[in-house]
C-alpha cells in the first residue's frame, strides 16, 4: 500500500526504523509509534519506499 502523503511516508519510515531496531521505540510519537504497533516490517516497508515526488506534505480528507 503506498503512501499518500509525504508525512505518511516520512511515519512508514521512522516506524520501520524502529521496528528495526536502528532507532528506539521511545523516540516515537504519534502516527508512526501507532504505524510501528499496528502494521508488518513488509507493509511498512512498501510504504516507506514511496517516492515523495508529487505527494503533498498532508493528504486532505476532502
Amino acid at each position: 500500500m503506498p503512501a499518500k502523503s509525504a508525512a505518511q511516508q516520512k511515519a512508514a519510515g521512522a516506524a520501520l526504523s524502529a521496528k528495526r531496531g536502528d532507532t528506539p521505540k521511545s523516540d516515537l510519537k504519534g502516527a508512526s509509534k501507532s504505524m510501528a504497533e499496528s502494521m508488518s516490517a513488509t507493509e511498512l516497508e512498501k510504504m516507506a519506499s514511496t517516492s515523495r515526488k508529487d505527494k503533498p506534505e498532508h493528504k486532505s480528507d476532502r
